[in-house]
């Protein structure tokens, strides 16, 4: 059985279109898959840079965090050392006191020179070092609200 040229020449026209129909196809998918693989690792690259900008930042937090405590447990260590060396007499507070005169018109036994050393009484000792310790946590959380606006938010 012969095949006639003109049905063979028909049949390899129509398998070379054929194979060229699927070549194409082939080839777009390839140059999908290759677009699509790029923009994958453009999206890992931005992913990594992201994570790294954010451990830097946790770290930068960290540290303030560290670096606030350690300062505001040392001015607490200092306002309790003053506070148990006030109560146990070895230092006195010092106060901008003054002591009224007595007029020259009015006379009495006292003066200025029987007059004791001014002195806070025990509560207002209490709040003094209540208020000191205040101060401290308020100083350090400012500075460190501070620093974590410098270091991480304007970053």
């Amino acid at each position: 059985m012969t095949i006639p040229p003109l049905r063979l020449a028909l049949f390899l026209l129509l398998s070379a279109l054929l194979v060229w129909a699927a070549f194409d196809q082939v080839s777009d998918q390839l140059d999908t898959a290759e677009r699509e693989r790029d923009s994958a690792q453009g999206e890992v690259a931005g992913l990594r840079e992201a994570a790294r900008i954010s451990g830097e930042m946790l770290a930068d937090r960290d540290e303030n965090d560290r670096t606030r405590t350690q300062e505001l447990n040392h001015a607490l260590s200092e306002n309790n050392d003053l506070r148990r060396a006030v109560d146990d007499g070895s230092k006195r507070l010092r106060l901008a006191a003054t002591c009224s005169t007595t007029k020259p018109d009015q006379t009495s036994a006292g003066g200025v020179d029987d007059a004791g050393t001014a002195e806070l009484t025990a509560d207002a000792r209490s709040d003094y070092f209540t208020l000191r310790d205040q101060l401290a946590l308020s100083r350090q959380m400012i500075l460190g609200l501070q620093d974590h606006v410098r270091r991480i938010c304007l970053r």
